[in-house]
Formats: C-alpha cells, sequence, structure tokens
C-alpha cells in the first residue's frame, strides 16, 4: 500500500476547504448529504459491490483499499500499514503489547507507522467491511501547514506523539466524507477526478480529531515519531537486506541507544523482531498470492537457511509455510 496520492492544486484545495466549512456538497457532486443516522449504512452499501473478494480488494484510486470478511477471526499476527481505517460493517480488535484496540463503524483507527500487531475480526449478521486510506505524507504535511497557519495546530505541548496507532471517534464530518470517497470508487473517472480532494478531506477530518496530536507529530521533522518513520520507511523498502541498527538510528539522527529505545516503545518490537515479523508477513503473502515454494520465498525476503524460516514462520504464525502456499491462486 504505497504512498502515491497527488496533491491538488492550491486553488482547488482553498477552495474545497470553504465548501467543507460551508456544508455545501463538493463541486460538481451530485449526490446528496446523507443523514447521519443512515451514513455507515451508505458505507456499507457502497463498498459492498466493490469488495468482489475476501481480504484486501484493490479499488481505481491508488492508496485506497476495501477489506472484506465474511468470517470472524480469532487473534492472529498481521502488518498494517501506514494509513486510516474506517469500518462499515463488523469490528476488529489489534493487541499490540498489553494494549487492546477495538475499532468499529462508531470509531476509526490511525496507523502513524507501519506496525506488526495480532488483531482479531468480529463478524456478526454481515461481512465485515472497512474502508483503508493509506497515509500520504505529502498531503499530510500540506495540511498540517494550512493548520500552522490559520493557528489551528496543537502546540508541541499538547501533541501526544508516542503513540504509533490509535482509536478516534467518528464525526459526522468524516462519515461523510468517507462515503462519499466510497461512492466516487464505483467510477473510475469520479475517482481519478475527485478521489484525491476526498481523501484530503478524510485526512483533514482526522487532524481534527480528538487523538490527532500523533498525526501532526508524524509530520513535524524534528519529532520522534517522524525520524522513526523515516528509519521504518527504510526498513520496508530493504527488508531483504541485512540491519544496520548504527546506520537506523542515523537516519533517525538518534544514538543507536535512543534509537532501540524509542523504537521499540512505538512498534511494541525491537528493530531485529521488527524485521523478522515483516519478513515472515511479506513471505506469507508470497506463498499466497504467488503461490510459490517455500524455499523460493524464504530467500525471497532475505533468509539464507529454509530450515530457519520455517521453524520461525511455525512459530509466528501457528502454522507451516506449506500450509499457507498456494491458498491464494
Amino acid at each position: 500500500m504505497a504512498h502515491t496520492g497527488k496533491l491538488l492544486p492550491k486553488t482547488l484545495t482553498v477552495n474545497f476547504f470553504v465548501q467543507l466549512a460551508e456544508g455545501l456538497p463538493y463541486a460538481g457532486s451530485n449526490t446528496p448529504i446523507v443523514e447521519l443516522s443512515g451514513l455507515m449504512n451508505a458505507l456499507a452499501q457502497a463498498l459492498a459491490p466493490l469488495a468482489h473478494s475476501e481480504g484486501v480488494n484493490t479499488t481505481p484510486l491508488p492508496g485506497v483499499w476495501i477489506f472484506k470478511a465474511s468470517e470472524s477471526r480469532p487473534r492472529e499476527p498481521l502488518c498494517y500499514s501506514q494509513g486510516i481505517i474506517i469500518m462499515a460493517q463488523g469490528t476488529k480488535r489489534v493487541h499490540l503489547d498489553e494494549q487492546v484496540f477495538e475499532y468499529n463503524p462508531d470509531n476509526y483507527l490511525v496507523l502513524t507507522l507501519p506496525i506488526p500487531a495480532e488483531c482479531e475480526t468480529v463478524v456478526e449478521d454481515e461481512p465485515m467491511l472497512s474502508l483503508v486510506v493509506d497515509i500520504n505524507i505529502g498531503v499530510l504535511h500540506q495540511l498540517v501547514r494550512l493548520f500552522e497557519e490559520h493557528r489551528q495546530a496543537p502546540g508541541e505541548g499538547r501533541m501526544v506523539e508516542g503513540r504509533s496507532l490509535y482509536v478516534s471517534p467518528l464525526g459526522e464530518s468524516m462519515q461523510d466524507s468517507a462515503v462519499r470517497l466510497a461512492q466516487a470508487l464505483a467510477s473510475p473517472l469520479q475517482a481519478e477526478a475527485l478521489g484525491p480532494g476526498l481523501i484530503q478531506s478524510l485526512l483533514y477530518h482526522a487532524l481534527q480529531g480528538e487523538q490527532s496530536g500523533p498525526l501532526f507529530a508524524l509530520a513535524r521533522h524534528n519529532t520522534h515519531l517522524a525520524r522513526l518513520e523515516r528509519a521504518l520507511r527504510h526498513m520496508h523498502e530493504h527488508y531483504q537486506q541485512s540491519l544496520d541498527i548504527d546506520q537506523l538510528a542515523a537516519m533517525a539522527n538518534m544514538s543507536p541507544s535512543t534509537f532501540h529505545r524509542n523504537f521499540r516503545q512505538m512498534t511494541a518490537s525491537s528493530p531485529i523482531q521488527y524485521l523478522k515479523k515483516l519478513r515472515l508477513t511479506r513471505a506469507r503473502e508470497l506463498l499466497q498470492d504467488r503461490g510459490l515454494k517455500v524455499k523460493q520465498a524464504a530467500a525471497m525476503v532475505g533468509y539464507e537457511s529454509p530450515t530457519q524460516f520455517s521453524r520461525e514462520f511455525k512459530r509466528y504464525f501457528g502454522e507451516t509455510p506449506q500450509h499457507w502456499a498456494g491458498q491464494g491462486a
């Protein structure tokens, strides 16, 4: 889920926010404003026809995904990407260290960093459906600058930056933006023409949320969160390579000991544990989606020993890599 959203021209951005502030539909829309009581139902109705398969479904808009689950699943390892997840139906619980973060149609989940965690899925009468939007760092920087220019950004003393994920109540404005974005995804033309502005609207409302301090911290270059994000981005781009703690610490402008301490605080893992979880998660994707042999998948994610790979895979996922091979074919 790469950060591939595009920035809007400045004039369009200003007009867009004027319309938002005045409670008007965005320019060119023929979709009526939906009453609050029906917003989440409208979101589910918009997402359902686009969720063709179980798990992650792509959309015409880069960086936007739809997730579907028809059955409940017990707690299991999962690597979350950096993004915002809005639930239309169902419930998920994220277990990180000793904390549990539950999100459902009443709230949304924000991940300021990509995090390996454990996830539990609860499905009742209807399939679980969620809208997943990657955080585009360029768009986030642009919005935070606007908040600062208008003196509406939290001060350094009010930011709780040491959080890699949080849950926040889903307000009417953000619900409406989510519904409009989901409706636009049904048309490749609308997705391309209106999608970037709707993503920007969603992120704007997230920055106005009750727990938004970590999002502001992510956009401010000298915070621990922003500096760690640079190192994590490097790890995700080069996870097949050997880990060099000193190099990662230098990227984060920290000493190795400070880097290690902050890394564990943000991710609930040491850098070595994080890399192992990332490699194993990528290997499971290769086995499931591309039908690779175990030895091939092990080599592609950086393991020299297939035996060690199989042992660590079984310990992490509770099943052998052979169990996952070809499941998605």
